[in-house]
């Protein structure tokens, strides 16, 4: 397996969202009723047309994330707003030169930034600002974080405010950014359970850790117990693996998107059954493959993707020269 775990991840993500592209906004029931049924690989076509291979926004802001941590060693709010910006005016970080399927959320909080230069407060705030646009792209961040825990022994604590930082340029309810640090607890948990042993620590119980300690670190503050509650399922993750599919989620909420991803991590055994699993759940197929994927990448690693889906993938060259990502130097000067 690929020790690179930037390679990883991100490669596992940008492929489950390509795969949940051409059947995104359609109901599970639909998907299974096509001519060719459920989703068994890169397909062409569906809402936006697109060719097989093609990644959506969750990749386009997720690499325009990863360009800026790699460009600058570290964690940089306003320059990874700048380039969600060269995102939806200029088309960059996309496979075709346009921004496509931009959600409604972070085009309109991209656009407050435009006018006040202020990454911090551009974010929406509502009870309806809690769609899982953060959630899909946090994953360079959680990576950054981990990363510079291991070579300066920074806290969770500072991790989780830029964390809370990033998320909250388009999405700065407690509640989507919460769930990012919840991201980041698993991310954590996944990266050091793999660095010890597979055999020691199973995907369950490395799941089981992340959330343990993310709830634990957001239970620390009373304040939180409403918002928290929102996850309640997730407390008891025996009964929620569980769940019948028709008792999960699929839509762009940000719980159901993070409860969906997880809950099809839990019930698969390699990164091919996740993401399919992911992708015909249906509605926002491309976004619950993407942070599903982003997991499923970590752990069982890039050698586990099908080739013949890599292969598929829109700039896949581009997109792997960008894992290559060396912060030890710059995190130390």
């Amino acid at each position: 397996m690929s020790n690179n775990y930037w390679l990883n991840g991100i490669m596992g993500l940008v492929v489950g969202d390509a795969l949940g592209n051409p059947v995104q906004f359609m109901l599970r029931s639909d998907i299974k009723n096509r001519p060719n049924g459920f989703v068994t690989g890169l397909e062409s076509g569906g809402v936006f047309n697109m060719p097989a291979g093609s990644w959506t926004d969750d990749s386009s802001l997720t690499l325009a994330t990863l360009a800026s941590i790699k460009e600058k060693g570290t964690a940089d709010i306003k320059d990874i707003a700048d380039n969600f910006v060269k995102w939806l005016n200029n088309g960059e970080f996309t496979p075709f030169g346009f921004a496509y399927d931009v959600g409604l959320g972070c085009e309109s909080s991209i656009e407050r930034y435009i006018k006040s230069n202020d990454p911090y407060n551009c974010g929406g705030t509502g009870e309806r600002d809690n769609g899982n646009g953060a959630l899909m792209r946090i994953l360079p961040t959680c990576l950054y974080y981990y990363e510079r825990q291991k070579i300066v022994c920074t806290s969770d604590d500072e991790a989780i405010e830029g964390i809370h930082s990033i998320s909250g340029i388009t999405h700065n309810h407690f509640r989507s950014k919460m769930c990012c640090g919840l991201y980041y607890f698993i991310v954590k948990s996944v990266l050091n359970g793999i660095s010890t042993s597979h055999m020691e620590m199973n995907l369950f119980d490395i799941v089981q850790k992340g959330l343990d300690e993310g709830f634990k670190y957001y239970g620390h503050d009373i304040k939180n117990y409403t918002e928290m509650a929102h996850l309640g399922r997730l407390y008891h993750l025996e009964e929620f693996k569980a769940l019948s599919e028709d008792k999960i989620k699929s839509s762009g909420y940000v719980i159901d998107t993070f409860e969906a991803a997880i809950w099809c991590l839990l019930n698969t055994d390699s990164y091919k059954e996740c993401v399919l699993k992911a992708v015909n759940l249906g509605d926002d197929a491309d976004t619950v493959a993407a942070v599903a994927g982003g997991l499923a990448g970590l752990y069982y690693g890039y050698d586990s993707i099908p080739e013949e889906w890599l292969n598929a993938i829109k700039k896949r060259e581009w997109i792997e020269e960008m894992c290559e990502v060396k912060l030890y130097d710059q995190i130390n000067s």
